[in-house]
């Protein structure tokens, strides 16, 4: 995201891996067009100004709290908090943040209905897909559709959709997902670090791990809903090889944040934070990826940045997720929702492993979020450790996914009391021993 750009400033030194722009070429193959053609985007509707929230936390109307004696009631509590920032005019979250915030916010709104069976906000879900289709005010020459001018903004709005076909099989959705694919591969280049996509359109300067971690993530999950498809299986496994290869995965088995490049065109690590959410997308893209190819490796590759996140020192203290930029209060609005994408990953990665590691992780933070971080009315601000201060969408948003990942995403028990999670996770791993005697460590 375009904030990337400009957080040399927050580094975390870490060991760099260089690679050549001139090393092995990864070659994608050529994008299959969607099979059915989209109709032109709508003109964008005019904001009213007087619908736009420009404060929100403890200083919103105050809301009755939901009662919280069981884990769906704690999900409904955060989730009705994070819809309070919806800006019905607009159709989005917010509308002085950053635009792709809301495209996360959608996808939780889907994986609530996907997950617990609900519909209740599928009239919101659409209304916000109607609004956002049209072109961006600025970056109208992308035609809408979610075609912005960042290849991240238009991934998370991908993403999206993907979910939202999962709720129904709607094929409009998929293939405003492939439209979405088709756009962020013009951006695929051979001419800077040997491949990868740029993430900044308009400059094309700057080669990052999420505008690339999306497209592997996107593609992979085309691949598993697009009947017979070869094409994004070869582009999303192309961009893991290439990914792999840049450097950007370092030797603690942690993503920094992107390539730099010397006067003599070699790539290297740039050692840009290890923000969560570059841990979090790689996860999600190798676990579809061992989905699509039952390719062991993938597995692998993904429980040892697991791991590392939860030894690191600047990801994990005293058992919370935590980002680099939380210890100097300096989290700008698009990273206050980074450790929520985390956590929606983790628990994908969780959910292929049969003796469920990140269960308990998963419990403790989403436990340390709702008794440290949270106000009266169920807002969220950014430190799960606490102390709650403020709210923000991003805030909200980030800290619902473990709401949703606790017990209802991982054990499917929209109804479980909550004081019976630690010991569902405990029967769970009792029950993984002798699965594990019969199963390899992944499982479909």
């Amino acid at each position: 995201m375009r904030s990337s750009l400009v957080v040399a400033a927050n580094t975390t030194v870490l060991l760099l891996l260089a690679c050549s722009s001139h090393g092995a070429a990864h070659i994608l193959p050529p994008y299959t067009p969607a099979l059915h053609p989209l109709p032109e985007p709508p003109t964008r509707l005019r904001r009213a100004h007087h619908d736009i929230d420009t404060q929100h936390g403890s200083s919103l109307p105050p809301r009755a709290s939901v009662g919280h004696n069981t884990t769906a009631a704690r999900t409904e509590a955060a989730l009705a908090a994070m819809n309070s920032f919806y800006n019905q005019t607009a159709g989005q979250w917010t509308v002085t943040d950053a635009w792709w915030l809301s495209g996360v916010a959608l996808t939780n709104l889907a994986d609530y209905m996907y997950k617990t069976g609900s519909r209740a906000f599928m009239a919101q879900a659409q209304h916000t897909i109607d609004q956002q289709i049209a072109p961006v005010p600025w970056w109208p020459q992308g035609g809408g559709y979610f075609r912005a001018d960042s290849t991240d903004d238009t991934g998370w709005w991908a993403l999206a959709m993907v979910r939202m076909f999962d709720l129904g099989g709607n094929q409009t959705y998929l293939d405003i997902a492939r439209l979405d694919e088709a756009y962020m591969y013009q951006y695929w280049t051979m001419s800077d670090c040997a491949g990868g996509l740029f993430v900044d359109i308009r400059a094309r300067t700057y080669k990052n791990a999420i505008a690339n971690e999306l497209y592997m993530l996107l593609a992979a999950s085309l691949h598993r809903r697009v009947p017979g498809d070869t094409a994004y299986l070869a582009k999303a496994v192309a961009t893991w090889d290439w990914f792999a290869a840049s450097g950007m995965l370092n030797s603690q088995n942690l993503v920094n944040d992107g390539l730099a490049e010397t006067a003599e065109e070699v790539c290297f690590n740039n050692q840009l934070p290890t923000w969560s959410y570059n841990q979090g997308v790689i996860l999600g893209a190798l676990t579809e990826l061992y989905r699509a190819t039952q390719n062991q490796t993938y597995i692998t590759t993904a429980r040892a940045i697991a791991d590392a996140v939860l030894a690191s020192a600047s990801l994990t203290q005293n058992g919370t997720l935590t980002d680099p930029c939380e210890a100097a209060d300096a989290c700008n609005n698009d990273q206050q929702i980074f450790k929520g994408i985390f956590a929606r990953n983790l628990a994908d990665l969780n959910g292929v492993l049969s003796d469920g590691p990140y269960a308990a992780y998963l419990q403790r933070n989403a436990d340390t979020a709702f008794r440290r971080d949270r106000n009266a009315t169920d807002f969220y601000d950014v430190r799960w450790a606490g102390p709650f201060r403020n709210s923000t969408i991003a805030k909200q948003a980030s800290a619902y996914i473990p709401c949703i990942v606790y017990c209802v995403y991982i054990f499917g028990m929209s109804s479980l009391p909550i004081v019976s999670c630690s010991v569902v996770v405990v029967m769970i791993r009792m029950m993984s021993i002798e699965k594990t005697r019969q199963t390899p460590t992944a499982a479909t």
